[in-house]
């Protein structure tokens, strides 16, 4: 809340992704690719896009660097919608963040993509 008394969301009311008038859970996505052998957390984050408005961006936590992204959608594509694949892939050999109840900090990840990208201040 600000000083007008305007309050202000900083982060997602609920985490879902807009790629192109599609809805995607990120839950979804993540579920999907913790059965993939090797990966041990993944988190799914909204990658800006000018067309699109968003696409699928994916962080997995695999410390054996045994996957590529070729692997990872050719996983997604046999339960998941094309729409819903991940197009790109950040690799973590360290655990993914996480606040003091044990949830993924997906902010940071989003600030850690923005600024892979170039786009953060």
């Amino acid at each position: 809340m600000d000083a007008q008394g305007f309050v202000r969301v900083f982060d997602r009311k609920k985490d879902m992704l807009n790629r192109g008038g599609y809805k995607i859970y990120s839950i979804e996505v993540e579920n999907h690719l913790m059965g993939l052998a090797g990966v041990l957390e993944a988190a799914v984050v909204a990658k800006p896009c000018p067309v699109l408005g968003e696409r699928v961006h994916v962080f997995i936590h695999a410390p054996v660097a045994s996957l590529s992204l070729s692997d990872v959608q050719a996983h997604c594509a046999k339960a998941l919608a094309d729409y819903k694949v991940p197009e790109s892939v950040s690799w973590c050999p360290t655990p993914l963040p996480r606040n003091p109840n044990g949830k993924v900090l997906k902010r940071v990840l989003r600030e850690q993509l923005l600024k892979e990208l170039g786009l953060a201040d």
